[in-house]
């Protein structure tokens, strides 16, 4: 999870956030910018990429709405890039939900729902469940209507949804491509949402106006502020493919233990988090076990599935990977690990069934394991039996190592003293007849750990996951992601 921020690719210097240092206290923030200034680098660069990398985590906007009315391409246009699918064909996996967007220097995720479609099953039902999901695990929603159609019955079924959840809504009144059109969206106010936001996602037209109304409507951070009640129950997702035990396990984790079902209205589903006691705490599991099965929603089982793991992630502090391991690890265990990976969670891999495994499959699951989730060895395992209960107390010191390894925090002087041997003992290869050096760093914020380092010239991938290694050789960071960003000094200053 590496970014690479190109030198004068800092947002505005914000007033506001003049003193969020992210995980720096003053005297330690102080003695940094001092030490960037000798290296000769722009203070309100180097304020403005601690403050980047300092963030907790980002609050989270829907777009939901009924098919064609442009939500895949409005997505596009508040992330600045063609990355959602624009031309969606029943059974098409998508791997992604969710995107990081910004404007007007803030930052958010996205969740698209612009997904998949089922006529079978009824348009009113797959719109309807699609914004379930998303509802869920935002913040705000911007509900997109087609201007040009205008409010159709299942326009007006979402209304219902979104009345009911509470969350904020933005109306954006899409297709609108000139002032002929800005009539026809007038005619949304009869939804009672407020006003409608005109808008061409196409051309761009508009979308400023309603970006800036977003954020009015956004919270700075996330509804689920973690850790902030002293002694609160963490959030764990237990997430994994369809039919891989999930419900099984909670069941088996929450025994005759449970200590209360805590109903969360708000949804037509009703999510239920379980608060459970276990090694001597109460957690509180996320629901993720509840994705209906419909015998003719097969190929959009997948897509129901990433909607529902994002939603069920975006809530959690730390995300238990279910794996079924009787089966070869598939493409979606790994795109399951990798939504968890991105959103910066802590990550536990529980592989179940582990019981019925002879011999030969344990050989051959290890191999798996070394090639299909090496990127993620960093995880705690735990070798599990939802059916028989086995080795469920191995879950709790995976889940407490992990969040450990998510909210650790290494100060800024042991991490330069660790940057200045390990550049000593192993620097970047010469590039182009130039060496570019990592010159300091800090880190910036914590859950996940987010790193600032400050460089001569281009570090390459490569190098940047070899830190990453030697970083957690060093400090430990077990379960965590870790995120790396590099900011390249533009030209050398004169030492003071």
């Amino acid at each position: 999870m590496n970014d690479h921020i190109e030198p004068g690719g800092s947002d505005a210097h914000d007033a506001a956030h003049e003193h969020d240092h992210g995980a720096l206290g003053d005297a330690e923030f102080a003695e940094f910018m001092e030490l960037a200034a000798e290296e000769g680098f722009d203070l309100e660069d180097v304020e403005g990429a601690i403050e980047a990398a300092g963030h907790g985590p980002l609050p989270v906007l829907a777009v939901v709405g009924r098919p064609n009315v442009g939500k895949s391409t409005l997505v596009n246009r508040i992330i600045g890039r063609r990355e959602a699918v624009v031309e969606d064909k029943p059974g098409v996996t998508r791997d992604r939900v969710t995107y990081e967007a910004e404007w007007a220097g803030r930052r958010f995720k996205v969740v698209d729902t612009g997904g998949w479609e089922q006529d079978v099953l009824g348009i009113d039902a797959s719109v309807a469940a699609q914004a379930e999901y998303a509802i869920e695990a935002a913040d705000a929603v911007v509900f997109v209507v087609d201007a040009k159609v205008g409010a159709t019955d299942t326009d007006e079924a979402v209304v219902r949804l979104l009345r009911k959840a509470g969350k904020p809504v933005v109306l954006c009144a899409n297709k609108v491509d000139g002032p002929s059109g800005e009539a026809d969206a007038a005619y949304l106010w009869s939804l009672g949402l407020g006003e409608p936001y005109p808008v061409s996602a196409l051309h761009g037209r508009g979308t400023g106006d309603m970006l800036d109304q977003v954020l009015e409507v956004l919270p700075e951070a996330p509804a689920q502020t973690f850790g902030t009640a002293v002694g609160g129950p963490r959030r764990v997702a237990l997430i994994g493919r369809p039919n891989v035990g999930k419900s099984s396990l909670l069941n088996k984790v929450a025994g005759e233990e449970r200590v209360v079902v805590n109903e969360l209205a708000g949804t037509t589903r009703d999510p239920v988090d379980e608060m459970i006691e276990l090694g001597g705490k109460t957690w509180k599991f996320v629901d993720t076990a509840g994705i209906r099965k419909r015998v003719h929603l097969q190929q959009g089982a997948d897509y129901y599935a990433s909607l529902r793991t994002a939603a069920a992630v975006e809530k959690a502090e730390v995300a238990v990977v279910l794996i079924d391991a009787a089966d070869s690890i598939s493409v979606q265990d790994q795109r399951i690990v990798t939504m968890a990976v991105e959103a910066g969670r802590a990550l536990v891999l529980a592989y179940n069934k582990w019981d019925t495994l002879d011999e030969e499959r344990r050989y051959y699951l290890e191999r798996e394991i070394e090639t299909e989730l090496g990127q993620v060895a960093w995880a705690p395992r735990v070798n599990v039996s939802a059916r028989t209960g086995r080795h469920m107390e191995k879950l709790v010191p995976a889940i407490e190592t992990a969040l450990a390894g998510w909210e650790t925090r290494v100060p800024t002087g042991r991490l330069n003293a660790f940057l200045g041997e390990l550049v000593a003992a192993h620097p970047h290869p010469v590039r182009g007849g130039k060496q570019p050096r990592i010159l300091f760093g800090t880190q910036a914020g914590t859950r996940p750990p987010r790193f600032v380092l400050f460089a001569s010239g281009f570090i390459e991938a490569g190098y940047r996951r070899f830190i990453e290694r030697r970083l957690r050789e060093e400090f430990g960071f077990e379960g965590t992601p870790i995120h790396i960003s590099v900011r390249v000094r533009e030209k050398r200053g004169r030492k003071k």
